[in-house]
Formats: structure tokens, sequence, C-alpha cells
């Protein structure tokens, strides 16, 4: 088990040690595990091909050290808490033992239907215990998990699975989310019609829906547990095995298998659980993400249970059946801490402060956010109605291709600075770097943001194609890990994300992140929140266009509202920055996992209407007739 850091001087030591000697430094961290076999070199790496091994020839299995070593001390603890989405539905327990049998179980039964080490499956699951089980299952026999989210649509997932050949896909007959029920079992179905690799189809009853089973390749889960061995030794893998892959928008359009191996995702993911959130033994942790998402890998599953911690998984959305849902799970469930999306933070804060304040929260201990850089007034927010000002936030910033958290506060240990997410996790070299790729050594700069050594969770490649990894990530700036984001370090080393590179907007020669621009708008309180994008200007050469989500705009004079949007940005930026146009509307076009897809905004901005790509799995479609309707010409 890894004990967290405990002082900021402790921090600063752990800092100072893991640049000065990270081999060492890491070799320290990864002895906290069980090891079939330890490693004959703890680092071989070039950011030129890319090639990065973490703990050469090491053979592990990363389920050993998420269960099996807990049993004797923690058998009896609670693993894993699943709420499903119906409050007045029974919530379900696990304990590690529990856990670790029902696991057992499903290894065999994917041997059973001809799974073995090295396959790919596709996991197309509700927010279950059964999703956890079937993750764990892959690694516990070798296999190489793919969880898509539930939600895609099936062309999305015949993109995933014929990308990475899967042999298996793991379903259900439908799923739960809000007042919604999706049929997923039809969704895969109507996939595999352009899947030729797919032998077996494992379908969990959610619903009690009738489904087409295809006889041959269709089972059903509870059919194949009850005849289902509950031993099943652990396959050794070795540390640079795949351990997983998860698919990430591309820009051209083809989703990125982004390929994390074994042993350095292991190390990283509990070395960062462990210290950004201080966890402690009798902790009850809350992530809200969708496994769906690296989120939901690294801190639902592996992360939590690697500590030994308890881990609280929820079937539902925030606002169903009313706004104070998070808030009464918190209560019930008695949590302690509380990791969530800026998005979901801002549609509560959007519903009033009465659903909040209906609950005591008096467990909460640490907040956390992910996903985007947290706006100040959703901040303060957060702090003030649910940590009641004395839960320190952890504004995290992480990527798929990161693995696990890079920048943080450390819960009760770092400085907090709203909409700062604060100072590099040890074994994390940061910089920033000018147009040119010099580095930015003074503090008080901003610049692009790179990453200049490995780190043990870092992306290996991009699956059967690791030249589209070298361009995307390594290209950019030689020997660097290039991030894709802008980033300001302030006089005292914290970081700020100001958002993708790409949505950086140059305006009369002055460089404003799209991320920064919005946090000042949303200091409007008439302001849910915001997207905002570039588009060309005669004499600018960019201009600013903000898309604002209002509280009641109909309650309100328009004209008034953009006015008083202006007001806050001059105050908060300066007038170079104020937009050009502000067009209010009910909503932004979002994915499934809240992230705000610009690229349609960018579009829409320009008035290239008439090619703004698939917008089917999108959250909600409908709003982008209604933003390309109201466009400001």
């Amino acid at each position: 088990m890894i004990k967290p850091i405990d002082s900021i001087d402790a921090y600063h030591q752990a800092y100072a040690d893991s640049v000065a000697n990270p081999e060492a430094f890491w070799a320290d961290i990864a002895a906290n595990f069980q090891w079939k076999k330890t490693w004959d070199k703890v680092l071989d790496w070039n950011f030129e091909e890319p090639r990065v091994a973490w703990f050469q020839n090491a053979k592990l299995n990363i389920t050993e050290n998420c269960l099996d070593r807990h049993l004797e001390e923690r058998g009896n603890k609670l693993a894993l808490i699943w709420e499903p989405n119906d409050p007045k539905e029974r919530f379900v327990r696990y304990t590690y033992r529990e856990l670790h049998e029902l696991v057992c179980r499903f290894s065999n039964v994917l041997k059973n239907n001809g799974v073995k080490k090295g396959d790919r499956v596709c996991i197309y699951m509700p927010m279950v215990p059964e999703l956890t089980i079937a993750v764990l299952a892959c690694a516990r026999i070798g296999a190489v998990h793919s969880v898509v989210f539930a939600g895609f649509a099936a062309h999305a997932i015949s993109d995933r699975i014929n990308d990475s050949a899967c042999s298996v896909v793991i379903t259900s007959d439908g799923l739960n989310r809000g007042a919604k029920q999706i049929p997923c079992k039809s969704v895969v179905d109507e996939a595999l019609e352009k899947c030729g690799s797919v032998q077996r189809v494992v379908v969990f009853e959610r619903l009690g829906w009738p489904v087409n089973m295809v006889a041959g390749r269709d089972v059903w889960w509870h059919d194949e547990m009850a005849k289902a061995s509950k031993d099943c030794p652990a396959e050794i893998m070795d540390s640079e095995d795949m351990l997983f892959i998860l698919y990430t928008s591309g820009s051209t359009g083809k989703p990125k298998g982004v390929v994390h191996s074994c042993g350095g995702y292991m190390v990283y993911t509990a070395y960062s659980f462990a210290n950004v959130f201080q966890a402690k033994e009798n902790d009850i942790y809350w992530c809200t993400a969708d496994v769906g998402w690296i989120t939901g890998h690294s801190y639902i599953i592996y992360g939590p249970l690697l500590q030994g911690a308890t881990t609280l998984m929820f079937e539902g959305v925030p606002t169903y059946p009313d706004p104070g849902r998070f808030w009464q799970v918190c209560d019930k469930h008695a949590v302690t801490i509380f990791y969530t999306a800026p998005t979901a933070i801002r549609s509560l804060m959007a519903a009033g402060e009465d659903h909040v304040l209906a609950y005591s929260l008096d467990k909460l201990r640490v907040l956390g956010s992910v996903g985007e850089p947290i706006n100040e007034e959703a901040w303060n927010w957060y702090y003030i109605h649910v940590g009641k000002e004395k839960c320190p936030i952890v504004d995290t910033w992480w990527q798929t291709e990161t693995g696990g958290i890079m920048i943080s506060a450390l819960a009760n240990i770092s400085p907090l600075k709203p909409s700062y997410a604060g100072y590099p996790l040890p074994g994390v070299q940061p910089v920033l770097l000018d147009a040119n790729g010099v580095e930015i050594t003074e503090n008080g700069q901003e610049g692009y943001l790179a990453i200049k050594f490995p780190w043990p969770s870092m992306i290996r490649t991009t699956y059967g194609d690791h030249e589209r990894c070298r361009i995307n990530y390594f290209s950019t700036y030689k020997n660097y890990y290039f991030t894709g984001d802008g980033a300001r370090r302030d006089e005292k080393g914290m970081y700020r994300i100001i958002g993708r590179v790409d949505d950086v907007i140059n305006v009369s020669g002055h460089r404003f992140g799209t991320a920064e621009i919005e946090n000042a708008i949303n200091q409007s309180k008439a302001v849910v929140e915001s997207a905002v994008v570039g588009y060309p200007h005669e004499i600018k050469g960019q201009g600013i266009y903000a898309f604002v989500v209002c509280r009641d705009a109909n309650a309100h004079d328009a004209d008034y509202l953009r006015a008083e949007i202006v007001e806050a940005v001059v105050a908060e930026i300066g007038r170079i920055a104020k937009p050009d146009k502000i067009q209010l509307v009910s909503g932004l076009p979002k994915t499934r996992s809240g992230k705000i897809m610009r690229r349609i905004l960018r579009k829409v901005a320009e008035g290239d209407i008439s090619n703004l790509g698939d917008i089917s799995t999108l959250l909600d479609p409908l709003v982008v007739e209604e933003i390309t309707a109201g466009r400001l010409s």
C-alpha cells in the first residue's frame, strides 16, 4: 500500500527526489506492489520513436494487486458500493472477498467462451457492478478490454470493434439513464452487422427486456456465471503487456485507440489516487464519471481498488429524479471524497441552492473536479455550498493519454487557488514552451504545456498505428510529449490550464485561452455556462464569438444581458478580450461525457454550417439546430 505524502515539505522533497533520480523514485513506489518477478531495468525511453518501457521484464497481474492481496486484511471490507438510477431501487454492496469471487467466476466465463490472453474484448454496458467485474475479469486472464461508453451509436461501436478486432462483446439488454431507458443489445446487434471479428456476445440482464439472442453467438451472463468455477488463477503478464485500449476522438474523425500497459499504469494510478485524494482506510470515495471514459478506468476501478479503498459507482445522472440526487447519495452512503465534473457542478448551480442545502453533507472532507478547467464562480459555489468552506477542492488536470492525474493540489496538503490546477505530482516534469519550442523558465508566464520526461502511466501507442501516436503527441516539439494545451504558471509555480491550443484565440496579436474568457463571462450571475471560439475578423485577425447559456433568458432583456456579459469580461481581462458576438442559447453541443464540442461552434461562428459533420452522438443534437438557426452574422 502506498503511504500518501503528509505535508507540503514532504511534497517538495518527493518532487525534488523524483526529478533528481526518477528511476530510483519510481522503483521505491513500485516496491509497494506484488510482482511475480521484479524488473531488470526501471526505464528505457526516447520520445522520438516514441518508445517508453517501465519496469522492464517485470511480471505481475494487476487484479492480484486490486483484489487478492487485500483478502487477508480487508476481505470483509466494502470494495464496491453500487447506487442505482432509481433511488427506490435497492443499492448493492460487495466486499473485497465477494468482488474477488465474482471476478474469478466471470474470468472463467470469458475463458469458457474462447477468450485468450491478448484477445480484445469490447464492453458496452451500463454503470452496473458487472461492468467493473467485466473489466477486472479481462485483466485477470490477460485479455485487453476496450470499454465503449454505453450511449454511442452503432457505427461508433463498430468502428472501435473493427479497429481492434474484438472477438467478444459484453453488453446488457438495456440501461437506465435518468428518465430514459436505452436498448443496448439492439444497438450492439446493429453494430455487429459491420463486424466480422466478433464470435461471442455475453448479455447481462438489467431491464428484463426481451432481446434477440443469436444462436451460437449470444449467451446470457447469468447462465454462464451459474456454471463457472470461482477459482481462476491470474494470468502472468509482462509489465509492458497491453492492459486496455480506450478510444478518444481524433481530429481526422477516426477514433484513436490509446493503449495503456499493465505495470506502469498500475503504479501511477495507485500513487496519484493515494496522494491527490489523501485517501484513508475508512473513506467512502465517489467518482461520478462513467467507466466509458478514462476517469472511470483510473479513479472508479483501478486506482481505488489498488489502494484497498471503498469505491462508489452510480448508475444515474445528477438531476434525476431532481437536482438534489448527488447530495442525497452523499448523505445516504456517508461519502467522504467526492469527485465530479465542472459541467455537473454548473448544471446544479443553475438549479439553485435549495437542492444542496436540503442535505447535510457532513461527512464530506475532500472535493474534486475533473474533465476541464473549473471556472472561478463554479469553484466558489462548490467550495461554499457543497464543501461548507471546509473541504479542499482538488482541481485535477490530466488526459486519456496520461493515464492518471498529472497536475493537482494534494488534499489538505497543497495551497488552493481557484481556476488553478496547482503543482505537478512528483514524477511529472511539465514545461512551458514558446512557439519555437524553447522552454520558458520564468514564472508568471504562459505558453504551450509539454512534458519533458516519461511517467509510468503514459500512452504507449495508438492501437495499430504507432505513427499516429508519434505525430499526434511527439512530433510538434522534439523530445517532448505535447499535451495540446496552453497553460499559465504563476509567480509561485502553480499551473492554470487556459485551453486547448486550437482553442486559443489570437486577437490583434494577443493570445487568449477560451477557458480564460469563459471564466470571465461566467462571473455574471445571469450566466449558467458559456463556450467561446474564434472566427475570422478582417481587422483583428480573429474575433471572439461567445455562446452563452443564461439562467432565464426569457426573463431578461437580451441587450441588457449582453452588456452585462461584456462588462464582466472587461472587468476580468480587459477591453481587448470583450466578445464581438454574443449568442444567447438554451444549451451547448456536448458529448455524452459532458465535453463541449467547440469544433461545431467554430464552424457556426465561421458560417460553415453546411459542414458540421456527424452530430448524432451528441447528448442533444437538436441544440445544434437551434444554434445554427440563431447564428449572428
